[in-house]
């Protein structure tokens, strides 16, 4: 892709990403999603192969229809209210319209089927961009209204997604519709709690993001896409290949990487607010996701599987790891440490 093209896409996406998360206005929120929706699809597309193509048509055709859902809402809350401030969606049927608006965006469940099929028809780069900035405008409209928003339908909706994204999960080879129903899964602890300590969601965010750089980035520089042939990238980079190990089970959330940090915060608040229950099934759900991050992991650096491959063995590469992924790796796996700080800012 030209260069040139591709800088008025990345501003663009900066540019839209800016609008929605600084306004307070809906129509105004309204246009940075567009923004950044007819900037990514270039994108998604630019390989011109008929799988990216139903991945770009797939994404627009989803993402037009859940900014007509918000504009709908936001136009029934001002009927009835007067207001066209973000804050004040107060109509109950805006809320419910909204809440599947912005699951529709985000990729919740039942929303979520677009998202594997888009990520898996897109490549690397453009999948991290899906994964994490993409997901920041709508994740920032959900913290804004979250106070207005229906607890009962969000659990509902996050542990559908915890649940789902961990077993659908579970029969993939492909490494990224694995890394998009992890998203879907990630999704759910998110909107958990985002009616009780929406902070505690953006930090979620943040450090889900901060993981899946690590993991995207890593996988573009080795030049995987599935599992047989992760299982024979170690030959190439073991350093790195080690240290994607480690981010994977930092996104399982296993102690004591960064990972655990925003589980374990979220579990606490949830036993806080007398949602034991609630906290004790998505922990298990959990597990699920565990299974296909070990399996990953397991490919990735510990040995090969019993059986042959028809994937030969790469060479070893002395070319030095990108300065941002060994940052991002490391961050990704040491922040448990400073956990007592983060819990004194939010």
């Amino acid at each position: 892709m030209n260069p040139q093209a591709k800088l008025i896409f990345a501003t663009s996406l900066i540019l839209g990403t800016s609008i929605t998360i600084s306004s307070n206005h809906w129509i105004m929120a309204w246009a940075g999603l567009e923004i950044n929706t007819l900037a990514i699809l270039p994108l998604i597309a630019q390989s011109h192969h008929p799988r990216a193509i139903e991945a770009a048509t797939k994404y627009f055709l989803t993402q037009a229809a859940a900014s007509t859902l918000m504009l709908f809402s936001s136009m029934t809350n001002a009927w009835y209210t007067g207001q066209w401030d973000i804050a004040q969606l107060t109509h109950p049927t805006s809320c419910l319209i909204l809440t599947s608006a912005i699951a529709m965006k985000l990729g919740l469940v039942p929303f979520h089927f677009w998202f594997p099929e888009v990520l898996q028809g897109s490549p690397l780069t453009t999948g991290l961009l899906l994964s994490t900035i993409m997901k920041f405008p709508p994740m920032t409209l959900f913290y804004m209204t979250s106070h207005s928003l229906n607890p009962t339908l969000l659990t509902c909706m996050a542990v559908s997604s915890a649940a789902l994204g961990g077993w659908m999960g579970l029969n993939q080879t492909q490494i990224r519709k694995i890394l998009a129903f992890s998203s879907i899964a990630h999704l759910g602890w998110m909107t958990i709690i985002i009616d009780y300590h929406p902070k505690l969601t953006l930090l979620n965010f943040y450090l889900y993001a901060l993981m899946t750089a690590a993991v995207f980035l890593t996988l573009n520089t080795i030049k995987t896409l599935k599992l047989s042939t992760l299982m024979t990238t170690w030959t190439k980079a073991p350093s790195l290949n080690a240290m994607l190990l480690l981010t994977l089970l930092s996104l399982a959330g296993l102690p004591p990487l960064t990972g655990f940090i925003p589980k374990w915060l979220i579990i606490q608040e949830l036993t806080k607010q007398n949602m034991a229950p609630a906290a004790t099934i998505i922990a298990l759900l959990s597990l699920l996701s565990l299974f296909f991050y070990l399996r990953l992991a397991y490919c990735a650096t510990i040995t090969l599987p019993p059986h042959t491959t028809n994937h030969m063995k790469q060479w070893h590469t002395n070319k030095p790891t990108n300065t941002s992924i060994a940052i991002l790796a490391t961050m990704s796996t040491s922040l448990l440490p400073i956990s007592p700080m983060i819990l004194t800012i939010i």
